[in-house]
């Protein structure tokens, strides 16, 4: 209003009329303020009863946030997000699907729609947020006319939070323009042979643990690889130097996804992470991997990773062994030129205690999985075979905690092929030192030397 009455004394060349600016504001002046008229208050029946009332404000959490919506083939799709656990625990929500034609005449002819079925892959592993995978399958194909359109996803309550109301959210979650629908997508050879989902990076981490660790796994993975890293505040300054020259020849794709951190979900929201890149990648690889950057795959001398997979081809997803690695014991033989060595090439130590179950990480063949997790997908699709039995044929190492270390890792210098350390048997265990040399080559062949300065 004060403009307004500015404005009224502003000169008659301005092109902005106050009577103009009335006009843009009038829509705001005349909407209702917030009536209290509708709040209750506690009432004194005749029976001498007091009935209380209650004041609902605000909201606990949204309904749904979605990540991200794939096709998974002509007539189906997945929406790929996080909704209130709360709502998801004590509740039953319900989802429908509906597309929505570009060429739609204004009746609404033409409109195709189908019930969804969700998926909830974190096993109530959630915070506040829950992982959502909604599956959307039509009766027919949809767009194959490559005229455009978009799919709806209508969320509903279901008396869920306040049971007097069932509400419902229309989400706009995936656009298709005219002519930007492969089909050819869903039957073609895959880009990649192998591609690497990689969960949320966060925290201060080492730059040279990260450049040790693509350099060895682009080597093992060969050139129709490709590694996606997810930065939820991990990737700072010097990690981002080491991923530029992968990222350059097109190995590594960096996706930003702090923004997630709005949402209080499990572990920096990993289990959404993993199946947003599961659906994105689903259809561009042969195999894709699960397992964190402190963790490296391994295959036998006279094998190849291809070799190894094609003998498991049978199976839509195969586990991993751990080998759990210390990530304090160097060998002694080392101490002069420890801070020359890499980080798998100077931890030699394994621990072999017995009667631990250890976790094990995994690969799959996308194109048989619904839905994915962390250790393991438990949504196969039918007919798809899991297998654990991999021992000897792949297995991993694993150096927990050396990937957010800062500092030098060798803590304790042995002299010993066996050892107890903190109440723990430790052997001396080469396997990937043996390979240290030839991942250094083969970075140096790669990228040159732009990254011999890196720092721990």
């Amino acid at each position: 209003c004060t403009l307004v009455t500015l404005l009224q004394f502003v000169p008659s060349r301005f092109t902005i009329s106050a009577s103009d600016l009335r006009f843009c504001i009038s829509p705001i002046a005349a909407s209702p303020s917030p009536s209290l008229s509708d709040t209750q208050s506690d009432d004194l029946l005749s029976s001498g009863i007091l009935r209380r009332a209650f004041h609902p404000y605000g909201a606990a959490a949204y309904n749904f946030i979605t990540m991200g919506t794939y096709r998974g083939g002509p007539n189906t799709f997945a929406i790929v997000g996080l909704a209130s656990k709360p709502l998801h625990l004590y509740s039953r929500p319900a989802y429908q699907c509906q597309w929505l034609p570009s060429n739609t005449k204004q009746n609404n002819t033409n409109i195709t729609s189908s019930l969804a079925y969700k998926i909830l892959p974190d096993w109530g592993y959630g915070r506040v947020y829950t992982v959502v995978v909604v599956n959307c399958t039509f009766s027919h194909p949809v767009n194959l006319d490559n005229s455009g359109g978009t799919l709806l996803l209508h969320a509903s309550t279901s008396g869920g939070g306040d049971s007097k109301f069932n509400l419902t959210d229309t989400i706009p979650a995936l656009t298709e323009p005219p002519g930007t629908f492969n089909l050819s997508l869903f039957t073609s050879k895959p880009k990649y042979d192998y591609l690497y989902c990689g969960s949320s990076l966060y925290g201060t981490l080492s730059p040279q643990r990260v450049r040790e660790w693509i350099a060895y796994h682009v080597r093992l993975f060969g050139e129709r690889s490709h590694f996606v890293i997810h930065d939820a505040g991990g990737v700072h300054e010097e990690v981002l130097e080491v991923l530029k020259p992968w990222m350059e020849l097109g190995y590594v794709s960096l996706q930003d996804i702090r923004e997630q951190e709005r949402f209080d979900g499990y572990y920096h929201n990993q289990f959404l992470v993993v199946n947003d890149c599961l659906h994105r990648y689903k259809f561009m690889a042969k195999w894709i991997f699960f397992f964190d950057v402190d963790e490296y795959i391994f295959v036998p001398p006279k094998t190849t990773l291809g070799s190894v997979l094609d003998s498991l081809s049978d199976y839509s997803q195969i586990t991993i062994a751990q080998m759990p690695m210390s990530n304090k014991l160097c060998h002694s033989v080392d101490a002069a030129k420890r801070h020359r060595k890499w980080g798998f090439e100077k931890l030699v130590y394994r621990d072999v205690k017995r009667g631990i179950r250890r976790d094990r990480k995994y690969a799959i063949q996308p194109r048989n999985v619904y839905a994915t997790g962390v250790h393991m997908s438990q949504n196969l699709g039918a007919g798809a075979k899991t297998t654990h039995k991999t021992e000897g044929r792949i297995k991993y190492f694993h150096y927990h905690g050396t990937i957010a270390q800062r500092r030098e890792p060798c803590r304790n210098l042995v002299n010993s092929t066996d050892i107890n350390f903190e109440n723990n048997p430790f052997v001396l265990d080469t396997t990937l030192r043996d390979l240290a040399g030839s991942v250094k080559k083969f970075e140096l062949k790669m990228i040159g030397s732009r990254l011999y300065n890196t720092r721990q």
